[in-house]
């Protein structure tokens, strides 16, 4: 494999496939000259590597800014005098005065097959929609998010169980591999292009912990797709009781009928969804597990956003 070429190099990038990535041109003995990052939060819960840890330990110089159009960090690029630059699940837009400085090209790495699922955590979108498919897609970057001509896309399949932790882990691999057989070519000023398919294009927004909401009312399919997507290490799928939040970590789809968000059944657990019903395989009660076994049949749970529950 050749090694690429002596391009100044400059890594916006965050979380799993920021890491991974990062490692790779760490492999490829890629020049990089300086990476931005976002700050380590010993509060959140962070299950990927740090990039600022792995840049320090290769002594590249590490920058942390809270807003990318903070003069400052254009400062700080200047100074970096970067000839291309990457972003790798870096969490902010990137605006045009930056993207405009290395005349190699900017590229980001994207985790969905664009035009699909551009915008925010597009893993979890896709296992919560039901896909049977995701990818990653390296692209051209642009003014407009996840929007530039593609460089080269991988596609990434989704089993009916997995989820959006296992698929995300395959997207990181595939991520990699596209940087792993393009980055001769980008460090050359060679980068393929290949304009997206505007009128295919769907976008999604960000995902917060209370969107972990179960609906009841909604079939057993998509309550499962849900937990699916949202399990840990995410902030998980929940529903409230009498008795306290229910998060439910793992779950099938199972027959049964009843009224939406009725106890059918404590060992195991089963709900009535809209369609079908919901075999609840692992939760926690507020953090005490098992305590619905005291449920008896017939019990409800919260059955939509903002109805109380009964159990």
């Amino acid at each position: 494999m050749p090694d690429p070429a002596d391009a100044r190099i400059v890594v916006f990038g965050y979380s799993e496939v920021g890491y991974r990535c990062l490692e790779l041109l760490l492999r490829r003995a890629a020049r990089i000259v300086a990476v931005f990052t976002h700050a380590d939060d010993p509060t959140e819960r962070r299950w990927f590597g740090s990039v600022a840890e792995l840049a320090r330990g290769a002594g590249i110089p590490v920058h942390v800014f809270e807003d990318p159009r903070d003069p400052a960090l254009l400062e700080a690029l200047r100074a970096a005098a970067p000839e291309l630059l990457f972003s790798f699940y870096y969490r902010q837009l990137l605006p045009p005065a930056v993207l405009a400085l290395p005349h190699l090209g900017a590229f980001n790495m994207h985790g969905s097959l664009l035009p699909r699922y551009r915008g925010r955590a597009p893993v979890n979108w896709a296992v919560l929609n039901g896909e049977t498919e995701t990818g990653a897609t390296l692209h051209h970057m642009v003014a407009k998010a996840d929007a530039g001509d593609i460089v080269d896309q991988e596609r990434v399949p989704i089993g009916p169980e997995d989820t959006a932790a296992e698929v995300g882990a395959r997207v990181a691999e595939a991520s990699v591999r596209i940087l792993d057989r393009r980055l001769l070519e980008l460090c050359e000023g060679r980068a393929p292009r290949r304009p997206q398919d505007e009128p295919h294009a769907t976008c999604f927004g960000r995902r917060r912990p209370e969107d972990g909401r179960i609906d009841w009312s909604r079939s057993a399919r998509e309550v499962v797709n849900l937990v699916r997507a949202v399990t840990r290490p995410f902030p998980g799928a929940f529903s409230d009781t009498e008795g306290g939040r229910l998060f439910v970590w793992r779950a099938r789809v199972r027959p049964g009928a009843g009224r939406p968000g009725t106890v059918l059944a404590v060992d195991p657990l089963t709900v009535a969804a809209g369609e079908g019903a919901v075999e609840i395989l692992d939760a926690s009660l507020e953090g005490r597990a098992g305590s619905w076994q005291t449920w008896p049949p017939g019990a409800r749970l919260e059955s939509a956003p903002g109805e109380p529950g009964g159990a």
